[in-house]
């Protein structure tokens, strides 16, 4: 087929022809005088992103899956209870690896669509009057549903609560495209991946924690070697890591952090809304809904609900097959029932309405009841409205 794949999925999200290029170099020595001109900077500006002055940023050649590792095994002791809400497939699979990790998780289910429930965490952590609720687990952005949650809010209700445990935040498809910060809101523990926001290809986690964190470090009896932030530490302060490190990887970080901030983290964060609302307005024009309530609604993807006797499968098969698009599929509970846009990373308005389209035609040739341009006109007008 003529003409490239268009992704649309949330992550691996689209990779600027300027990072691609900077990544391609020779295999160079990481263990060289010079290496820290490139690690050292890399380390301070991811600071800017996560938005904070006080916590500490670390890059492990891993995924955002095992930053989760890191963040648990590291600031916990074996053992300890931790508290998540799932409401979708991701805090679900969090909630999975801390009880493969032997933790005692304390999981709370929460409708799909929804997210984080604000008053009832906090009377749960004022039940806690022991603290033995040691860390809150919070999915920032979730993906199979598009939902984002109000981490100020968690942190608010956590201090209403009078209660110190950790705040972890998985902000895979948030840190870097969705408004984040660390600081401000007092998190303790954000994880990233670099195959969303931040533009590359998948293989670093990117993490980011606060000093309270890197205190339970010290005390932290939990087995751990590759994951070890101490290692990591021992290292960075030098300008090295620990093992051998993707080179091309951070060559690739050093061009897409260039990008991000000189086009401004607000800027970033106000790009992303504004792709997003388009897309919830062709949404709307279409007759259809989206999973998340509202609220709740994401930026960075939306899962889009189909009619009770269609299958979402066949909209992303068409999609994929006739017209070269690749689109998010639902995911364990909503398998089949939403196909998901994403609208993260290297996109602007146009890429968007290219997706919009393709999506039209793919209903319309699986005999959805919509009106052909109905979506597309509807984020036209509203990115021409918009547009600076």
């Amino acid at each position: 087929m003529a003409g490239r794949n268009h992704l649309f999925i949330p992550g691996p999200t689209n990779t600027p022809h300027e990072v691609l290029s900077a990544m391609h170099v020779p295999m160079e020595d990481h263990r060289s005088p010079i290496f820290p001109n490139l690690f050292k900077p890399l380390l301070e500006d991811l600071k800017k992103v996560f938005r904070t002055e006080a916590g500490q940023c670390f890059v492990f050649p891993a995924t955002g899956t095992a930053g989760w590792e890191v963040a648990l095994t590291n600031c916990l002791n074996p053992g300890d209870k931790v508290l998540i809400y799932r409401f979708g497939q991701f805090a679900h699979l969090w909630m999975d690896a801390a009880r493969k990790l032997g933790f005692d998780v304390e999981a709370h289910e929460v409708e799909w669509g929804k997210g984080i429930p604000l008053d009832a965490m906090e009377a749960r952590l004022k039940e806690d009057k022991n603290h033995e609720i040691k860390a809150v687990l919070a999915t920032h952005n979730e993906t199979s549903t598009g939902v984002t949650s109000d981490i100020a809010g968690v942190r608010k209700a956590m201090d209403a609560a009078g209660h110190p445990a950790l705040l972890f935040v998985d902000g895979v498809s948030s840190i870097a495209s969705l408004e984040f910060r660390m600081d401000d809101w007092g998190v303790d523990g954000a994880i990233s991946g670099s195959q969303k926001g931040f533009m590359l290809p998948a293989g670093a986690a990117i993490l980011a924690f606060s000093q309270k964190a890197l205190a339970a470090v010290e005390t932290s009896t939990f087995p751990r070697s590759f994951f070890s932030l101490k290692d990591q530490m021992n290292a960075n302060k030098d300008g090295y890591t620990p093992y051998t490190p993707s080179t091309p990887m951070l060559h690739g970080l050093r061009k897409a952090l260039d990008l991000l901030l000189e086009e401004g983290m607000d800027n970033v964060y106000a790009r992303h809304h504004r792709l997003g609302e388009g897309v919830r307005r062709a949404v709307a024009a279409w007759g259809l809904q989206i999973c998340a309530q509202p609220g709740f609604e994401s930026d960075t993807v939306t899962a889009i609900v189909v009619p009770a006797d269609k299958d979402a499968r066949h909209v992303i098969s068409t999609a994929y097959n006739k017209y070269n698009i690749s689109l998010g599929a639902g995911l364990t509970e909503v398998a089949g029932k939403v196909f998901r846009i994403g609208h993260i990373g290297d996109m602007n308005d146009v890429s968007l309405l290219g997706a919009i389209a393709g999506v039209e035609m793919a209903m319309l040739d699986n005999g959805f009841d919509i009106k052909p341009g109905s979506g597309v006109a509807a984020a036209i007008e509203y990115y021409r409205s918009t547009a600076k």
